[in-house]
């Protein structure tokens, strides 16, 4: 049974677009019907099966995958993630999400395992690079951010009332850590977030850049860039300058060598780029060499900020939450962004 399901989505990863596979086994409409999500992986806020895990979609399965809380479509045919705030996640996270991970293996499961090359890509300066599944790539989103986090116990906490619908993750490798290698930490070089506070008009838009260090080092922290509006210590009102909740934004990541180009736009603002080189520190505090060999992959979705977690001194805002998220949802401590568009690598 196992063979009968990889080839039949190594027969699906040669189909031209997500659009074409109709015949998914679904009466009613799903991500996949309107989104390519042929080399996705979907990580829910649950653990439907009790075994302890956080669970997590991929390959074949994701053609036909939709949640009615977590992981839709609206009625207009976009992507919806929502997530609450107190969720079981994942092993190296105390944040929740919804939140699409990149597998570039698509269903070969038997041929490209998890942690291999093949499933990540890398910078031009990687000296293994040709043996990855691409140097570089991109990521293009057009999304609204609906609903924020309301309660946070600390909300000058930097990721209080705040989400990330972007990333670019470093994969960890403990024989890299251990190595001593300077590379293999896990960290991530990009995270795009929105923050709004309670009462405020607007949000604001802004990109991290995280340190490439071990996670002891104590300037393994995150450098936060304006995009629109604030960055997240800033606890003033954006005014127009910034995003509201219900509007629209785009951003475009284009990783080229060493070269990781963005571009943010919105109807109403100027258009906002930076260009980094992650082959080399972001400041004097970083890593010299930046991220230049590291291996990475995208991420897209709602990956919950406001933490439940109250003790450490960034990370900890003291988010309320349940763990049920229909309360949740109704006392306001969940996260809610729809994707009109996203594309992976131009599909």
């Amino acid at each position: 049974m196992k063979q009968t399901l990889v080839l039949a989505g190594s027969l699906l990863l040669a189909l031209p677009a997500a659009a074409d596979v109709a015949n998914n086994g679904v009466s009613y409409p799903v991500p996949a019907d309107k989104f390519d999500m042929r080399n996705w992986k979907i990580t829910i806020p649950s653990d439907i099966n009790e075994d302890g895990k956080v669970d997590e979609i991929e390959g074949v399965a994701m053609l036909s995958y939709s949640h009615e809380d977590f992981f839709h479509l609206d009625k207009d045919g976009n992507l919806v993630f929502e997530v609450q705030n107190k969720a079981i996640t994942t092993k190296n996270s105390k944040n929740a999400r919804s939140e699409l991970r990149q597998m570039p293996r698509g269903a070969n499961f038997d041929n490209i395992l998890t942690d291999s090359k093949g499933n990540q890509w890398a910078l031009s300066s990687h000296p293994e690079a040709d043996q990855y599944s691409a140097v570089g790539g991109t990521l293009e989103a057009t999304l609204k951010v609906n609903h924020v986090s309301l309660h946070a116990k600390f909300p000058e906490k930097y990721p209080a009332h705040s989400v990330v619908v972007g990333q670019i993750h470093a994969k960890k490798h403990n024989a890299l850590i251990e190595a001593k290698t300077g590379y293999g930490h896990g960290n991530e070089p990009l995270k795009i977030f929105y923050k709004k506070f309670p009462g405020h008009e607007y949000g604001s838009v802004f990109w991290n850049y995280e340190r490439n260090l071990e996670k002891k080092d104590p300037n393994r922290e995150d450098i936060a860039y304006p995009v629109w509006g604030n960055t997240w210590e800033n606890q003033a009102e954006p005014g127009k300058a910034g995003i509201a909740l219900g509007e629209e934004f785009s951003y475009r990541v284009e990783v080229k060598g060493t070269m990781m180009h963005l571009t943010f736009e919105t109807a109403r603002h100027d258009k906002v780029t930076y260009d980094i080189d992650l082959s080399k520190g972001i400041d004097a505090k970083d890593h010299p060499t930046g991220y230049a060999e590291d291996d990475f992959y995208f991420k897209a979705g709602a990956y919950g900020q406001c933490s439940v977690q109250e003790s450490h001194p960034v990370w900890g805002p003291g988010c309320q939450g349940t763990g049920d998220f229909a309360i949740d949802k109704k006392n306001g401590d969940y996260n809610s962004v729809t994707f009109s568009a996203l594309k992976l690598n131009g599909k």
